[in-house]
């Protein structure tokens, strides 16, 4: 599992590489995609040759640039809405989702969509892989994973909320299953409809720049699991050199050179190679999440065997296992759906083999991967007994006792602190 996880993040960086070369296409038609490629993949080197401070430096400037100009987006697009664009063509309100409708295709079409989401929403589990490199983990991590849910409360859900408010699926500017319109981007076309001059141009660059930063955090998330995987003895112990500057040189070295796939863009299949690059990192952050989620049911059911609770961890899940089932339940249902939408897909009569392997090209490298292990490691049992389970490990020496009691004393002080600042912890 971990390393089809690794996989998948090595894959990203080629795939947002294409994409970038796809959007820059909005301005020149005539340069070769490999030119700009060239560039963004040097810049992204640049990046990572500064380790985890660069990474760090580079993503703060790039997510500010980010969140600012979302909610700028949500602001026009409030204003748009509501007929305050230079056009005039007043109150649009819910019109698109009347007509042609909120849901092209129903059901089927919202389920073709999982992959291409569960894919945009991939990353906040970057969290972890940073919490090895951050000095204060136990005071830092909480407050991170608490603004996870308002990033995508107010960054995702709102801001696309508003792009299917003011475009229509139907609009011809999209991207369509043959070809790609570089302007094809929703938030730049809900722009173009407001008659806004300058800004469209504006947002594809805002655009771009994402597109360089999910690139980025790729290498990032790609070594830094290599690193890990080959500390638990799960890879190749060169894996795992870190040079002076705490870089692990050979996994990032290798993660660059998966990435020289986005020369691919070059050629003039280009589209179909964001396909299926995508279709092989889709539903991988699907599977992900679910593993995710029965990792953590097991671990606090292990906990309990052993006589041990949640009250000597300083950070708990606030939904609790009960989220985690939720989670668990969700991702099977969704790969059911897909397994449906792939083997019979929107305007295909019957069963269609290119689309099914598209979708599910994941799964086959999966087994593969898990054939490897059981042969390289001779242990045919995938599944780690509950007594053998390791709960400890990578936590550094502890006092279970001493560390209930921290934690105690940490949850009592903010229980008799006014109720703004017990307000402010529950949520931030």
């Amino acid at each position: 599992m971990a390393w089809t996880y690794t996989l998948a993040w090595c894959l990203y960086l080629p795939l947002e590489l294409v994409a970038a070369s796809i959007t820059i296409r909005y301005w020149n038609n005539d340069v070769n995609s490999a030119a700009w490629v060239s560039i963004f993949f040097v810049l992204i080197i640049t990046i990572n040759i500064f380790g985890v401070r660069g990474y760090g430096e580079s993503e703060f400037v790039l997510s500010l640039i980010k969140v600012l100009a979302v909610t700028g987006f949500i602001i026009l697009g409030i204003v748009l809405n509501c007929g305050g664009g230079p056009k005039g063509d007043g109150y649009i309100g819910g019109k698109f989702w009347r007509n042609p409708g909120a849901f092209n295709h129903g059901f089927r079409g919202l389920c073709s969509v999982f992959p291409t989401a569960a894919f945009s929403f991939s990353g906040t589990e970057l969290i972890g892989l940073t919490a090895a490199e951050t000095q204060n983990p136990r005071k830092t991590l909480p407050s991170a994973i608490k603004q996870v849910f308002w990033r995508i409360t107010l960054f995702y859900i709102i801001s696309l909320l508003l792009v299917g408010l003011l475009v229509p699926y139907t609009d011809p500017r999209l991207l369509s299953t043959s070809s790609v319109d570089a302007s094809a981007s929703p938030f730049v076309i809900a722009i173009q409809n407001g008659g806004i001059k300058g800004l469209p141009s504006v947002m594809n660059a805002i655009i771009m720049i994402s597109v360089v930063s999910v690139g980025n955090s790729a290498v990032f998330a790609s070594s830094r699991s290599m690193l890990s995987l080959s500390q638990q003895g799960f890879g190749p112990k060169i894996l795992g050199y870190i040079d002076r500057e705490g870089r692990p040189l050979v996994a990032v070295l290798i993660a660059l050179t998966i990435g020289s796939l986005c020369y691919l863009a070059a050629i003039p299949q280009q589209v179909e190679v964001f396909t299926w690059l995508l279709s092989s990192a889709g539903l991988s952050s699907i599977v992900t999440w679910g593993c995710i989620c029965i990792s953590h049911l097991r671990f606090r059911y292990v906990l309990k065997l052993r006589g041990r609770g949640p009250d000597e961890l300083p950070f708990t899940a606030q939904l609790g296992i009960y989220g985690s089932i939720f989670g668990t339940v969700l991702a099977f249902l969704v790969l059911v759906a897909e397994f449906w939408v792939a083997l019979f897909p929107i305007g295909k009569q019957g069963a269609n083999a290119k689309s099914f392997f598209q979708t599910w090209l994941y799964v086959p490298v999966m087994i593969l991967l898990c054939g490897f292990y059981m042969i390289w490691k001779k242990d045919h049992c995938l599944v780690i007994k509950n007594r053998d389970v390791d709960v400890d490990t990578g936590r550094g020496p502890i006092d279970l006792h001493l560390l209930r009691e921290e934690v105690a004393e940490e949850k009592e002080y903010i229980a008799q602190s006014p109720w703004h600042y017990r307000v402010y912890k529950f949520w931030c």
